[in-house]
């Protein structure tokens, strides 16, 4: 089976967010597909079937599968518009999140994703713990989104990863507004074994979706603020949909020869 490596979110190598990218024939068993993310030990390996433009798309962390990564559907796009069937200028995924339709505008591939709904929940003394800074506000979709006041607290913080796991949501995220981009961000994934996401698509969905609220406008230049670093090119739609455009380079091509 090949596998690719990518770079997310990254203009050159070895920044943004890396995913594994497992093209395949046929299905391998879910345990075979686990074994493998915990081997890669990126934040999500991506696995496809498919051809012609359209293929069947799931993601797995070291820890479990989710429903939806940005990151790896760009990781995906990229493989399959750079190296699979090179020259098409779309390609569509069936996902545990319905279809995803990927378009590729010079360097720039851009994610039609879904936006979660968010409801603003109270601030608590375990937001405070677990973050190391008390947030202003707090609001709850698929992931936690905490608001802090402060950029720079964003990017200085180091949470208790465990007190992390008991706040509520599947990645509990820091936001603030940035200085040379509307907002930043970390993104931190205990419940999926991953204690920080380098640059998490799945979460701007939502981030970039409250910050077009707050900031009135509805293109969002988001920064991620991990040690990596990226940035994502956001546009809220309406209708529960969102874009998210980044770049994307190749690092390796392997063949996994261990049986699945």
């Amino acid at each position: 089976m090949r596998q690719y490596i990518v770079d997310t979110f990254a203009p050159k190598p070895f920044t943004g967010n890396p995913a594994a990218v497992c093209v395949m024939d046929a299905w391998p068993s879910d345990d075979s597909m686990k074994l493998l993310a915990r081997e890669n030990s990126l934040s999500e390996t991506a696995f496809l079937v498919g051809g012609d433009g359209r293929y069947r798309l799931r993601w797995f962390t070291p820890g479990t599968e989710v429903e939806l990564c940005g990151h790896a559907t760009l990781a995906s796009a990229f493989t399959i518009m750079e190296l699979v069937e090179p020259g098409i200028p779309e390609v569509r995924f069936d996902t545990m999140s319905g279809e995803l339709v990927v378009r590729r505008e010079g360097a720039v591939f851009t994610m039609d994703l879904p936006v979660y709904a968010l409801e603003e929940i109270p601030v608590t003394d375990a937001m405070e713990k677990a973050f190391g800074v008390r947030p202003s506000r707090a609001v709850l979709g698929l992931d936690l989104i905490c608001v802090f006041d402060d950029e720079q607290a964003v990017r200085a913080m180091a949470p208790d990863q465990a007190l992390l796991a008991t706040l509520p949501g599947r990645i509990q995220n820091a936001t603030a507004a940035g200085s040379d981009a509307d907002c930043v961000s970390r993104s931190f994934c205990p419940k999926l074994s991953i204690p920080e996401d380098p640059v998490c698509g799945s979460a701007h969905c939502q981030i970039a979706d409250y910050w077009a609220g707050v900031l009135g406008k509805e293109d969002i230049l988001a920064y991620q603020a991990s040690e990596r670093g990226g940035y994502l090119h956001c546009r809220r739609l309406g209708c529960g949909r969102m874009l998210i455009g980044g770049e994307a380079s190749l690092i390796a091509i392997s063949d996994v020869v261990a049986p699945l």
